[in-house]
């Protein structure tokens, strides 16, 4: 039995984000906030709950604002008294349970995905036959636990979760010009897409480069789909990325509301 805690979890924190502008004009993406909490920590309880607990962040822009919450955690989250004429800081009790290891890696202010995790997994990775990647603005409620036991037996190299979210935009049917059919919000039950929780064995890091345009979801997936070492773990519970405005304000309704399904 492989021991979660030992597979490292790269997280893509490192885009602009410019299509939540208003949000990530000060703040890299994975810093915005649904509740109290940055979507990054959501993402992080995620794995969490399924015993991976060792992540590295593949930081890029605004990579100080993460570095700063990290290395604050304990005091944000808990009591404290500090001494202002020594600075001394006395916490009085932690207010959180995390017993995570999280590194925090610079890759590089313009570098693309596959660069990122590349020169992450070059330093990080160390011995591991597995890891895992994902990026820091979708949220789930999969069974990562459940998705990793699926990606060690089928033997491949790598294992993206399929998830197939209903449609925005309403479907018509027709006939000439006639409307058959009208559906507002339809769901395809055999459209999977990517869900963006992946595992891979390290042998993945020979279809990665260190070069900062390499693309994760262009020639590296594609390739290893193409030599038939890419399996899918389909999924159809929950699933949302935060790309827009809407997606941002869904999220925190979800949340606010104790109705958000990925919550523990």
């Amino acid at each position: 039995m492989l021991d979660h805690s030992k597979i490292p979890v790269f997280v893509l924190c490192g885009g602009l984000g410019t299509r939540l502008r208003e949000q990530t004009e000060f703040r890299p993406k994975p810093m915005i906030e649904i509740g109290r909490h940055p979507i990054l920590w959501h993402i992080m309880h995620t794995y969490a709950r399924h015993g991976f607990k060792r992540f590295v962040l593949c930081l890029g822009y605004k990579a100080e604002t993460i570095k700063e919450y990290f290395l604050h955690y304990a005091s944000l989250n808990s009591d404290f008294t500090v001494e202002l004429a020594t600075n001394n800081l006395t916490m009085h009790s932690i207010g959180h349970s995390d017993d995570w290891t999280v590194t925090l890696a610079d890759t590089g202010e313009r570098t693309l995905t596959g660069a990122r995790v590349a020169r992450a997994a070059a330093t990080y990775l160390h011995d591991s036959e597995y890891f895992a990647v994902t990026y820091g603005d979708g949220l789930t409620n999969a069974d990562l636990a459940a998705e990793f036991r699926f990606h060690v037996e089928h033997a491949r190299v790598g294992t993206v979760l399929g998830v197939n979210p209903p449609s925005r935009f309403g479907e018509i049917k027709l006939a000439g010009h006639e409307v058959l059919e009208f559906e507002e919000k339809p769901d395809f039950a055999e459209k999977w897409i990517n869900g963006g929780y992946f595992f891979f064995r390290r042998e993945f890091l020979k279809y990665l480069s260190t070069d900062e345009s390499c693309v994760l979801e262009q020639a590296p997936l594609v390739k290893l789909a193409a030599d038939g070492q890419l399996s899918m773990y389909k999924h159809e519970g929950f699933w949302h990325c935060m790309d827009s405005q809407r997606d941002y304000e869904s999220l925190n309704q979800l949340w606010q509301t104790g109705a958000a399904p990925w919550r523990a």
